[in-house]
């Protein structure tokens, strides 16, 4: 991961900022220390003399703005305090790599320090978690971490190809070897050789090819369909699975040698649902990715940072994506509030958990509201002024008790 090296007026006016992309594993360098690496990003205040434009983040107040880094022009971020988590999700975006894997939860950030020490040495990886909570991206990030990175990445999802495929497939084959083998293959062992090889969806994969798995990996040789004499393979294998391979083991459709010849340093990715904290920093990320060539970023409101954080996910990190692509489509100006978020399906809003804070927090909301709408006539004006909220906020409140089934509003009115 690069560096970043904020001015002497950077960590005065946004030292949060200069703290929460610490936290996140950039380090944190100075002019004074020495000459900046080649890759180095700069943090300047607005107004300041450019170091070094394609790597210069101008950093400033007021008006929101997030222009990206393009053409070789310094990228810009306005922000002020209420919108500090965009912003730090902006700013870590337009600092990563392509690879890197975004994060901004302190569970989600100790898994990324977890996974940097492992990437360190050449041993098996297990990565377990929910379908589409980013287990691809950590084991990349392992691999460009790694004495590997390079040599190949391959992926291959044990799931994706018939049976019948999946050993010609891994394995490679001689011209012959069976019906329709016109010509050799090498497969995707010795494909990834002096690399790394992921094996994605491996609980899916039959018991009678696992055990020629466990000899590629106990061996490091495999053996190709139609042909007798081992080749030796240098590949570090990464293994993800979305179900409860211990638990595939008692019920006899995992075998428990493969098992711990994989599990060597298991890893464990969570539900989107149970990490709040990454939801703004991804929103933020994947708007970045998928804003195509617009000249600024379309700002993400507290509002919808809110919104966004209640959901539940059932999709993980995939279904973020597809709500953040819908939200830039249908998004007109140089905002994403609300109204522009269009969930695969509307939120429970975890009715089944009335007993977690959030929904605790939220139901005292709504009595206050209701009683301060009832002592103001109905008046939304004046509720906001004695909430301390803005009328964009009351509204979205107003709303929120809508969807559950409650009109606030319209109860004070009759």
């Amino acid at each position: 991961m690069r560096s970043i090296v904020p001015s002497a007026a950077v960590l005065r006016q946004k030292y949060a900022l200069v703290s929460a992309l610490r936290a996140q594993g950039f380090a944190i360098g100075s002019c004074e220390d020495g000459k900046p690496g080649a890759q180095d990003l700069f943090l300047i205040a607005d107004g300041e003399v450019l170091p070094a434009p394609a790597r210069t983040l101008i950093l400033g107040e007021g008006e929101r703005v997030a222009v990206p880094f393009r053409d070789g022009n310094p990228a810009r971020l306005n922000y002020g305090s209420d919108d500090a988590a965009i912003g730090a999700g902006f700013a870590s975006a337009m600092a990563r790599g392509p690879w890197e894997p975004v994060a901004a939860d302190p569970e989600s950030l100790a898994l990324l320090a977890l996974a940097e020490r492992v990437a360190a040495s050449d041993i098996t990886v297990l990565i377990n978690g929910p379908t589409g909570t980013g287990k691809e991206v950590l084991a990349k990030a392992i691999h460009m971490g790694s004495t590997r990175r390079d040599g190949p990445f391959v992926a291959i999802n044990c799931a994706a190809l018939p049976e019948t495929m999946l050993e010609a497939m891994l394995f490679g084959h001689h011209k012959g070897s069976f019906t329709g083998a016109s010509s050799g293959g090498q497969g995707f062992f010795r494909a990834a050789n002096g690399g790394t090889l992921l094996l994605d969806e491996i609980a899916e994969m039959p018991l009678g090819l696992q055990a020629k798995l466990l000899r590629a990996l106990q061996e490091r040789e495999v053996v190709p369909i139609g042909g007798t004499v081992p080749e030796k393979i240098d590949v570090r294998v990464i293994a993800c699975a979305n179900r409860d391979l211990q638990g595939e083991v008692t019920a006899g459709r995992f075998r428990a040698d493969l098992y711990y010849r994989l599990a060597v340093f298991p890893l464990a990715t969570k539900a989107l649902a149970e990490r709040g904290g990454d939801i703004a920093a991804l929103a933020a990320a994947m708007v970045l990715r998928h804003a195509g060539t617009r000249s600024s970023l379309p700002w993400i409101t507290a509002e919808a940072v809110e919104i966004l954080t209640d959901h539940d996910w059932p999709g993980n990190v995939r279904e973020l994506e597809n709500v953040i692509q819908r939200a830039l489509l249908l998004a007109p100006g140089d905002v994403i509030a609300p109204e522009h978020l269009i969930f695969d399906r509307r939120p429970e809003m975890r009715q089944e958990r009335p007993e977690t804070l959030s929904n605790i927090v939220q139901m005292h909301e709504f009595q206050a509201i209701r009683e301060t709408l009832a002592e103001c006539n109905g008046s939304r004006i004046e509720t906001a002024k004695r909430l301390g909220i803005s009328e964009r906020t009351l509204r979205y409140r107003l709303a929120k008790a809508r969807e559950q089934g409650e009109d606030i509003a319209q109860a004070i009115s009759a």
